[in-house]
């Protein structure tokens, strides 16, 4: 038997999941307010803008993404 399948993501996964825990460490602030202002969650305000990091949305970021389409599901 071969690998199981869900180890062909894990690597993509892994690389997203540590870019997140940097950021967080070094930009909690920032994180935060750009994971809340993608998932529609925080008022579009040019105060708030300020925070945002579009450089954290950015297309191999994945658990980002997912963790903004969760937010957008849930609220």
């Amino acid at each position: 038997m071969g690998a199981p399948r869900y180890w062909i993501v894990m690597p993509l996964m892994f690389r997203s999941v540590v870019n997140l825990g940097t950021s967080l460490v070094c930009e909690p602030t920032a994180t935060l307010t750009t994971i809340l202002y993608y998932g529609n969650l925080l008022p579009r305000d040019l105060n708030l803008e300020r925070l945002v990091r579009r450089e954290f949305i950015h297309q191999e970021n994945h658990f980002f993404h997912f963790l903004i389409t969760m937010l957008r599901c849930v609220w």
